[in-house]
């Protein structure tokens, strides 16, 4: 299994078009055979970050979804809100691996 761990510097006063944003990857993840564990978003202290985790089986198997970036429809209109928005201002993509406890 391999996580990928997403850190946004994200525009404050964007906060609804980041959501929405959200809500669309969050969907395209799960229907493209990964496992979403949701957006982490700023509750208290500073305002601009936020966070997502999903993950997939393998890097070929996020490799696969990541082919259709740019090209599949649902996939642009997705990125759309982003760029039409300015709601994220930078973004980092991290993959990690999980050490879970074991009985």
């Amino acid at each position: 299994m391999i996580t990928c761990v997403l850190h946004y510097t994200i525009d404050p006063g964007q906060i609804e078009a980041f959501e929405r944003f959200a809500r669309v990857w969050m969907r395209l993840v799960a229907e493209h055979g990964g496992v979403h564990h949701g957006y982490f978003l700023p509750a208290e202290g500073a305002s601009d970050r936020a966070e997502a985790l999903f993950s997939f089986e393998s890097l070929a198997a996020y490799e696969r979804y990541r082919a259709r970036f740019g090209t599949d429809p649902e996939f642009v209109a997705a990125d759309r809100i982003r760029s039409d928005s300015g709601c994220v201002l930078r973004y980092e993509r991290t993959f990690m691996r999980p050490l879970l406890p074991t009985d």
